[in-house]
């Protein structure tokens, strides 16, 4: 009977033992899953979109003005974004082959997008920022929801936006531009995106 007594207490004890070690799991659960603030700052994650894409106007830096300057050909569309509207004119886009924009660190052109109006620009001493700068091909998805077919995971993309110097604000019409590593020039208008060839520095 005694023996019976003990061998219940054991196996109580070993009961509470085992439920006070398992009252341990959800903790550690709750931490990995991200409930805990502090570790929700210190993950990997985080810190990696934080990190690849910076997002804030600045102006250009000499190697991009360089490479940037010149007068550019619309050579071919490349595709769309996720999300795009009427004014894309999915599935061919613009009528933009074959024109030409001029970018000059004192003079912008977009005359040259003969068949629309609406995309006609000219500014004397215009104001050229970089929105945007992404580290890698990811972040800048994650940022434009676009896929620039031929885009390596390393390479550094630059949103570029034209301002009018006499508002300070970029100019009213559906375009910019995406440079990347500075070798590659891409036109942005209405979520869909062209490549362009320098014709003249």
């Amino acid at each position: 009977m005694k023996l019976k007594k003990e061998m219940g207490t054991l196996l109580l004890l070993s009961v509470i033992l085992l439920s006070g070690c398992g009252s341990n799991k959800p903790e550690t659960v709750s931490q990995g899953t991200g409930e805990s603030p502090s570790k929700q700052v210190t993950t990997q994650p985080e810190q990696n979109t934080a990190d690849d894409c910076t997002v804030d106007r600045t102006s250009l830096d000499s190697e991009t003005e360089k490479y940037f300057y010149g007068t550019w050909k619309v050579e071919k569309l490349l595709g769309f974004a996720n999300s795009y509207n009427d004014a894309s004119e999915y599935p061919t886009g613009q009528k933009f082959i074959g024109d030409e924009i001029i970018i000059k660190k004192d003079f912008f052109s977009s005359k040259g997008l003969k068949n629309y109006k609406k995309y006609q620009y000219e500014l004397k001493n215009p104001l050229y920022e970089v929105a945007a700068t992404c580290n890698n091909s990811d972040s800048f998805y994650r940022l434009y929801k676009i896929d620039i077919p031929d885009l390596n995971i390393n390479d550094v993309v630059k949103a570029i936006v034209v301002g009018d110097p006499s508002t300070k604000m970029s100019i009213p019409v559906g375009l910019s531009f995406l440079v990347v590593n500075n070798d590659r020039l891409i036109l942005l208008s209405e979520a869909t995106i062209f490549e362009l060839r320098k014709i003249t520095d």
